[in-house]
């Protein structure tokens, strides 16, 4: 029966869905169904954690709303509702899970954003043909 269960249970990954890691700052696409009208719904905040693997893997997000009310949703990584997932910043994060943001306010709630030293090009070395007088 587990091999039945494992087919049942194939995973594709969506392509419109970057790799994804705590303390990542971004924006998801989220289709909502409201009577026989769909939109598209925009939710922007900070990847709490990251949970499960495969068919079963999801991932929190947690921003400020109105008043300094703090609140989460949790999406799915293969759910057909998720249009796309746009990063916008990665943070420096020591711990997989962010718990810790929910008793944090304002500045304090802020992450240091990860640096990336990206490498000189490569320049062309000059040309010594030049004779010397």
């Amino acid at each position: 029966m587990s091999n039945l269960m494992q087919t049942l249970a194939v995973f594709e990954p969506n392509p419109n869905i970057p790799r994804l890691r705590s303390g990542d700052t971004v924006r998801v696409h989220n289709r909502i169904v409201e009577g026989d009208r769909e939109r598209v719904q925009v939710f922007q905040g900070v990847v709490m954690r990251m949970r499960g693997s495969g068919a079963n893997a999801r991932f929190t997000v947690r921003r400020i709303a109105a008043h300094g009310v703090g609140v989460e949703r949790t999406f799915f990584l293969a759910s057909p509702r998720l249009e796309k997932v746009e990063v916008l910043r990665h943070a420096h994060v020591r711990r997989k899970q962010l718990y810790y943001l929910r008793q944090r306010r304002g500045k304090a709630a802020r992450l240091r954003a990860k640096r990336y030293v990206r490498p000189a090009p490569k320049q062309a070395a000059p040309a010594e043909n030049e004779e010397e007088e």
